[in-house]
């Protein structure tokens, strides 16, 4: 059972306290390309640290320009992002991309994995801008790779995997740096019911691990695994929705994958 609880998207901004991973505040994004597309239209909100969000919304409601924003791989044209504390606004190129690399981990839907890389180098690979010696790169990666019960699939290539363990492998390199926070885009979108199920358990798992999560999806059973939704119409917040009974499997209740 859910419940809704409808925000004014127009809130005044607020400095964010500690206890926030994520604040955006009258944040607005035009693109002008002959006439000037607002792709987000002054949202507000925060994310507050440790907490499981998702995004739900039409196609052109401004979801993936959202989530571009907060892992810092665009900026807005007005208004402010602050991630872990951080105005990513009034950061230089190089401060956006060491916070994106440390701060923040990516789940795509298309798994965006190395065709000739295995499982076990893809998700080492973030490490390697990061200088980290060989033999530790190799050791987290694996530990991570164990995380999501592909310990014994380090060596296969993507095409020797199944959609579910490409995505699980995609997971294990968006953690390989520790990151605080985790941004997911339709992380079920290109895998089966069954799949897509044992995906949002991992999920759960990043989230009872301390993780503050956003899911963009389109599925509303996906996004009931997260405590609240919001719902994003015509580049606008319509409304921040309030999960009762979040549909997450307790560990002892799961099945064995």
């Amino acid at each position: 059972m859910v419940g809704s609880i409808v925000t004014d998207s127009t809130t005044t901004a607020t400095a964010p306290s500690d206890e926030t991973a994520v604040s955006v505040q009258q944040v607005r994004k035009t693109y002008r390309v002959g006439q000037p597309v607002h792709a987000l239209d002054g949202i507000s909100f925060e994310l507050p640290r440790g907490s499981y969000t998702a995004v739900m919304g039409p196609s052109g409601s401004g979801k993936s320009t959202l989530m571009n924003l907060i892992g810092c791989l665009d900026t807005p044209t007005d208004g402010t992002v602050v991630v872990n504390g951080r105005d990513v606004t009034s950061l230089s190129d190089r401060e956006r991309t060491r916070l994106r690399g440390e701060e923040i981990g990516f789940v795509f839907q298309t798994f965006n994995l190395m065709p000739r890389l295995s499982a076990l180098q893809n998700v080492a690979l973030p490490m390697v801008a990061r200088d980290v010696a060989r033999d530790q790169r190799t050791e987290r990666a694996q530990t991570l790779l164990d995380r999501v019960g592909l310990a014994d699939r380090a060596d296969h290539l993507p095409n020797e995997l199944s959609g579910g363990q490409r995505q699980r492998v995609a997971i294990a390199r968006a953690l390989v740096n520790d990151p605080t926070l985790l941004l997911a885009d339709e992380p079920t979108g290109n895998v089966d019911t069954e799949t897509g199920a044992t995906i949002m358990d991992r999920f759960a798992d990043l989230h009872a691990a301390g993780n503050t999560l956003l899911v963009v999806t389109h599925e509303r059973r996906i996004a009931e695994h997260a405590d609240r939704i919001l719902h994003l119409l015509d580049g606008r917040l319509e409304r921040i929705e309030t999960v009762e009974s979040p549909r997450r499997t307790p560990v002892d209740d799961r099945e064995v994958d």
